[in-house]
């Protein structure tokens, strides 16, 4: 799917409105772990069996319960067939028979794979990714040619190239005439100093008009990120040349073929270097907050928190039970729905540390 396609079935799902019909949303995750051994399929039957467990305790009419099982049949079949899925790292399934509705999105990522039933389908998520994503340049290079290309929530697009028009030749040198050292044996050629030095000043050159490159890509569309591709050490050699204001950006160094990669290479390697960097963070986080380090909670307040409930990002709440705001016993509500891990403390140190509700969150906002 194109990200045209996608923004166009995004619209589609955002102009349902709520109604009488009940609409299953299914967010999975696909990565390389996931799909060892159909890991996800084994944990989204468990999910529908979960679902249907509760959907029995429910005071729902049969005709109801009849049509969300369908549904969830019809997405555990689309999911046993592993050869029709997408090579993403995750997907968003949407179905209502009664509607006519059966919609699978493609995503670059899904902060926890979770089924729910509402009479609407749950694509806030959806909505926050891209802007949360953002733009990764990536950039493969080595010291003939460089090749630029953007990454987005949903798509991977090259831009125009750039050529190093003076660059010499690469080789061993060929001198005239060799030069012998004081016991007789061949010590070089004459020219062969100037010859490596001049190659060396011409990679240093191009390393600058690349950065000089993304600098310039930078103003026109602020990046969330830039990823630098090559063989050996060639690949990081543009890094001391980045402008200060982009050197923070740079995600990592990822394998890549300058001449032979393909975008869907490119756009694989940055979302799995992303990834890798989003993780590093969260354990570093965790082992902080074990170690008693005070670091404090990703969001705090009852508005925020419910923002990132609905975008499945929250992995621990803390909720103040003597708050009088509503929404608290709401948030709590669709944490337990999520199957979020859920702290409620009465103390009056915790009443004074967070304001109703707060949140620690699985990835940052």
């Amino acid at each position: 799917m194109t990200e045209q396609s996608i923004r166009s079935a995004l619209a589609r799902l955002a102009a349902i409105e709520p109604g009488s019909a009940w609409i299953v949303s299914c967010y999975l995750k696909l990565e390389p772990r996931d799909r060892a051994r159909v890991k996800y399929l084994i944990k989204m039957k468990n999910r529908v069996k979960e679902m249907a467990a509760a959907l029995d305790r429910q005071r729902l009419s049969h005709s109801d319960r009849e049509a969300i099982n369908a549904d969830l049949h019809r997405i555990t079949a689309f999911l046993e067939q592993p050869n029709q899925l997408p090579h993403v790292r995750g997907i968003a399934v949407f179905a209502c028979q009664s509607l006519g509705l059966f919609e699978v999105l493609p995503l670059p990522q899904v902060h926890r794979s979770r089924l729910a039933v509402e009479h609407e389908p749950l694509i806030r998520e959806l909505v926050a990714l891209d802007e949360e994503f953002g733009t990764i340049l990536v950039v493969v290079a080595d010291r003939t040619a460089a090749r630029f290309f953007e990454v987005t929530a949903y798509d991977v697009v090259e831009l125009p190239a750039l050529a190093a028009l003076d660059a010499t030749r690469g080789g061993k040198f060929h001198g005239a005439r060799q030069v012998l050292a004081r016991a007789g044996t061949p010590a070089g050629s004459a020219g062969e100093h100037n010859y490596h030095q001049r190659i060396r000043t011409e990679k240093q050159r191009f390393y600058a008009q690349i950065a000089d490159r993304v600098f310039r890509i930078n103003r026109e569309r602020p990046l969330a990120g830039i990823v630098l591709g090559g063989m050996g050490v060639a690949a990081g050699a543009v890094i001391p040349h980045l402008h200060s204001y982009v050197h923070d950006l740079v995600l990592g160094i990822v394998k890549l073929t300058p001449k032979k990669a393909s975008a869907a290479e490119v756009r694989e390697a940055a979302l799995a270097l992303r990834d890798d960097r989003e993780r590093a963070w969260e354990r570093a986080h965790a082992d902080a907050v074990k170690a008693g380090v005070p670091r404090g909670w990703a969001v705090n307040g009852v508005a925020p928190t419910a923002k990132m409930l609905d975008r499945g990002q929250v992995r621990t709440l803390l909720a103040d039970g003597q708050d009088p705001d509503p929404r608290v016993d709401e948030a709590i509500e669709d944490a337990l729905r999520q199957h979020a891990q859920v702290d409620v403390l009465y103390d009056d140190k915790a009443r004074r540390a967070i304001d109703g509700l707060a949140a620690l969150l699985r990835f940052r906002a």
